[in-house]
């Protein structure tokens, strides 16, 4: 692409975000009033109305005639269209996928999610979020005739630059080798890949009113798996591995990890080894909700589990806070919502663990607040790439299809 050429992308877009953002502070407006509150010409309104209009981003929602106090043909009036799905997130995790689609205004209009068993291929579990995608399509009625962006996040480190995607991942699992060409091939759009959670990361740094520019997280789910953002920025590290917090060693003579070392935390924190630790303790919990349940009737034989948990949790965070000094450490994972007492016992030990240097501590550590939908909200906003935690983070590759804009669904 030539200078020329991208600083033009950059104007048009800058364009069509102030025409969206007019039509989503103010509701269908003609463009005459469009001109008026945007402050561009009729000529760029008209070129950037019409290209709104072709990709489905807009639709001319009625006629000003009611409002309208001369004479002459009422003047359309354009609004956002509720139904067309802009951007897409995919968040595919070890043991399911979740799919979240936003509109032009980037607000999230549908979500769904599917499960599949460990060991699926990736081929099925591509094939298996195309179904979900459809199904979310048929019963929410968002299209995507129009999709401008689709972010993705798998498992494991995954390499990301110069748009080059190399995938890479532990010793034991199949690489997601392929992924970002079968999204592009499917849907005709711009695909980005990266780390499911370090994109949950982002959604939880940029979550609030502002952007945490010192942040790590921690994610406790089918696995354990965690993100850095550091002086303003998401770290990915030079060969995707930055914030694999789940396979630093928590016990050295521990059990065998899926990445091929012994002792990960993930292997004492994710949501499964959690579960099994109580029912080797003699409890009857076999799910998230069950041990919700548990918790909530104050079972000592849980507590004292889960209390080890955040123990081991928070001198592993102990020491990655010792070398970041993060303002902020986040939790996330339903199993943090169920059982509260693993982010109670993790911030003490990590309270403790920083203690010599007690006025650099972190000066929050919080659950979630996405629970499971972060790493797809994520991936969504590495689509928009207007964060600034996203400088120099790679904008997403691909092409537009002519296919992909006359298809009114996946």
């Amino acid at each position: 692409m030539s200078t020329a050429t991208g600083v033009h992308a950059l104007v048009r877009r800058t364009h069509e975000e102030r025409v969206l953002s007019a039509l989503r502070t103010h509701g269908a407006l003609s463009r005459n009033e469009l001109a008026w509150r945007t402050g561009l010409s009729r000529t760029t309104l008209s070129e950037i109305g019409s290209e709104l209009l072709r990709r489905g981003a807009i639709v001319v929602a009625d006629t000003d005639a009611a409002t309208r106090s001369g004479s002459g043909r009422p003047a359309e009036r354009l609004a956002l269209d509720p139904a067309s799905g802009q951007f897409l997130g995919v968040d595919f995790g070890h043991r399911r996928v979740h799919a979240a689609a936003a509109d032009a205004s980037h607000e999230v209009i549908a979500q769904a999610v599917d499960r599949y068993p460990e060991d699926t291929p990736w081929e099925e579990r591509i094939e298996r979020a195309f179904a979900l995608i459809q199904r979310m399509s048929d019963e929410t009625g968002v299209h995507f005739g129009a999709l401008q962006g689709i972010g993705i996040g798998v498992p494991g480190p995954y390499t990301n630059t110069n748009g080059e995607v190399p995938a890479v991942s532990w010793k034991k699992l199949p690489a997601p080798v392929g992924v970002d060409v079968a999204f592009s091939t499917r849907f005709g759009a711009p695909v980005i890949v990266d780390n499911n959670t370090r994109l949950a990361a982002l959604a939880e740094a940029i979550a609030g009113p502002d952007a945490v520019d010192n942040l790590v997280y921690l994610r406790l789910s089918d696995g354990v798996g965690g993100g850095l953002v550091v002086a303003g920025r998401l770290v990915t590290g030079s060969r995707g591995f930055a914030g694999e917090i789940g396979h630093i060693t928590a016990d050295p003579q521990g059990i065998p990890c899926r990445c091929g070392k012994r002792g990960c935390l993930e292997t004492v924190a994710s949501a499964s080894a959690i579960l099994r630790a109580c029912r080797d303790a003699g409890a009857d919990v076999d799910s998230i909700e069950a041990l919700g349940r548990a918790v909530a009737k104050g079972d000592p034989v849980v507590d004292r589990v889960l209390r080890r948990v955040g123990t081991t949790i928070g001198h592993v965070l102990g020491g990655v806070a010792m070398t970041l000094n993060p303002r902020e450490v986040v939790i996330g994972g339903e199993i943090v919502h169920a059982a509260p007492v693993i982010i109670e016992q993790a911030a003490a030990t990590l309270r403790y663990e920083v203690y010599s240097i007690p006025t650099d501590q972190p000066h929050t550590v919080r659950p979630g607040q996405l629970r499971d939908t972060d790493g797809a909200l994520g991936a969504i906003a590495a689509i928009f790439h207007q964060s600034p935690l996203l400088a120099g983070y790679p904008e997403p590759s691909g092409h537009s299809s002519p296919v992909s804009q006359q298809r009114s669904a996946p």
